[in-house]
């Protein structure tokens, strides 16, 4: 039972919430689960985009109920499970009010955690279709806040040149419990090549690189990405090396003891892949560390070794593991996957170091995706925000009740949603996400 569980659980922690207001957050549904209500699609205009993806991923779909404007609102009569609009036809300011007419039925009839998926496309055109692509941005980040009972919205921006096979991975995984904890988020699908469709295990006979594995955050991803095939180097330093061998046992892994600051911490990481007798194809640069002070009161040292931990070594690392026939380097269509955060996006008092590595950390992933373009290997980031560990469970109660309850869902994140975002960006399928970075947040009060 989580911290949270436990609070509402226990009669105190129950007397405690209800003194302050706070009422029970919705349970979210998570996993590998669509939705439990039908399928709606909107196409607001002549796209196929919206259908053909749904029948690529085999999902039957609705028709929607349409508002006329009035004051009545019309209703679905059971609740449905999610609401796709195709929106990639809007170009007009005017053209918003379709949105409107699908959108007031769907919010009122969604089930509890039911998804909404706004297919938009990129900024392009002219003055009036550039506005209407962050008015859809607006919308979509308003209607995660409006949504209840663990509802969420999120827009992607699809590429002109992208088409369902691009963008079966990014729907799939929006309309899964797998997105649970991501909300009012905007990110884009673009053109790729040998994208191949989703499936139930897409990390078979893949080898993929964990750092900071032992605990926490990065134990849930390696259990989570063994869990869909892959198989898994977890790393993770010595004085950790007792909990990253559980880990390691746990998921049929292995180990590898490895202060990743080291200069040959790359050399070392191949070297281990090498040794196992296959190619590296993807790592997730998870390690990291905090040293919180304001910045009035932080010294060099200080300073130095946040960000050498969470952003000059995974520089270093990625460096070498590019090498051209490096054995047990990364191939040709692997995965970069770093873990940001949303102190680095929108600044958090006293981090100012830990800010300027994960924010560091999104830039440098967006900086690599058109260079290693040609090899098709991927570049993108998580930012989580404040999600469930044994870390965050000593913070004060009403400070972890803050904390919890400042984003969309009212509620703290668990690593299983990390993990899954993750897994997503590695997926063979999703070839077409390249240079983002994804909020798992909740939609967080802070950050853009």
């Amino acid at each position: 039972m989580s911290a949270l569980e436990m609070a509402f659980t226990s009669r105190v922690g129950r007397k405690v919430a209800a003194r302050a207001g706070l009422h029970e957050p919705p349970v979210l549904r998570r996993g590998r689960t669509y939705p439990g209500g039908p399928i709606v699609l909107a196409t607001l205009g002549a796209s196929r985009l919206g259908a053909d993806t749904l029948a690529l991923l085999g999902r039957p779909y609705e028709a929607p109920v349409i508002d006329s404007g009035g004051d009545e609102v019309p209703g679905y009569g059971d609740r449905i499970g999610a609401l796709v609009v195709d929106a990639t036809d809007l170009n007009r300011l005017s053209d918003l009010e379709a949105l409107r007419a699908v959108l007031r039925p769907a919010l009122r009839g969604l089930e509890a955690s039911g998804s909404v998926v706004i297919l938009g496309r990129p900024p392009a055109g002219d003055w009036e279709q550039r506005a209407v692509t962050r008015a859809l941005d607006g919308i979509d980040r308003t209607v995660g806040k409006e949504l209840r009972r663990g509802a969420t919205s999120n827009l992607i921006h699809v590429d002109p040149e992208a088409g369902p096979l691009e963008l079966a991975s990014t729907l799939e995984f929006l309309l899964h419990g797998r997105s649970a904890f991501v909300d009012g988020q905007t990110w884009t699908v673009a053109p790729a090549v040998d994208t191949p469709a989703p499936s139930e295990r897409p990390l078979s006979g893949r080898t993929i690189v964990v750092t900071g594995a032992a605990r926490g955050i990065g134990a849930a991803i390696a259990r989570t990405l063994a869990r869909d095939g892959a198989s898994i180097v977890a790393v993770d330093v010595p004085p950790a090396g007792e909990s990253l061998a559980a880990v390691a046992n746990e998921i049929a892994g292995t180990a590898l003891q490895l202060d990743i600051t080291a200069p040959d911490a790359g050399a070392r990481i191949a070297a281990h892949v090498a040794g196992r007798g296959e190619g590296l194809y993807g790592i997730v640069h998870n390690a990291g560390i905090t040293r919180d002070k304001l910045l009035a009161n932080t010294d060099a040292q200080r300073w130095a070794s946040v960000l050498e931990v969470n952003l000059v070594a995974q520089m270093r690392i990625n460096e070498t593991l590019l090498t051209p026939g490096l054995p047990g380097g990364l191939i040709d269509g692997g995965r970069i996957v770093g873990v940001a955060s949303t102190s680095g996006l929108a600044g958090n008092k006293g981090q100012a170091n830990y800010a300027a590595s994960k924010a560091g950390v999104a830039g440098l992933v967006a900086a690599m995706a058109p260079d290693l373009a040609a090899r098709r290997i991927t570049s993108n980031a998580v930012a989580p925000g404040f999600i469930e560990t044994d870390m965050t469970a000593r913070i004060p109660f009403v400070q972890r009740e803050i904390f919890r309850r400042a984003n969309s869902l009212g509620q703290g994140g668990r690593p299983i949603d990390v993990a899954e975002t993750i897994g997503y960006l590695l997926d063979p399928a999703s070839q077409g996400v390249t240079g983002q970075v994804v909020r798992v947040c909740g939609q967080n009060v802070v950050g853009a």
